[in-house]
């Protein structure tokens, strides 16, 4: 057994892995505001401005066709806010890295 680094992008050695897991958290934020607004597809896919296909592949974690731009694009477009925060990096860490945060919602 191999413990994780939390990023399963990186653990599998895919390049630009701190970017894939970036988009796999905006995706779920997305699937989370559709579930909750109990939106079907086409109706946030109207919301979106994209049509159903797409929506089907964001929920189905089919990503490559999406930047990190874009999926913070759709989650405004569906009602969420999405914040910036740009900070300096702990001296202990190499690099700077990205992260997405999201509140809880009851």
């Amino acid at each position: 057994m191999t413990e994780s680094s939390g990023n399963v992008f990186a653990d599998m050695g895919l390049p630009e892995a701190e970017e894939e897991l970036t988009k796999a958290q905006l995706a779920s934020h997305i699937r989370q505001a559709i579930k909750r607004r109990r939106l079907t597809q086409a109706a946030a896919a109207a919301l979106m401005g994209v049509d159903q296909p797409k929506v089907s592949a964001l929920l189905n974690g089919r990503l490559a066709n999406f930047s990190s731009e874009r999926l913070m694009r759709l989650l405004t477009a569906i009602g969420q806010d999405v914040e910036i925060t740009v900070r300096a990096k702990p001296r202990n860490r190499a690099r700077g890295r990205i992260r997405v945060v999201g509140e809880a919602h009851a």
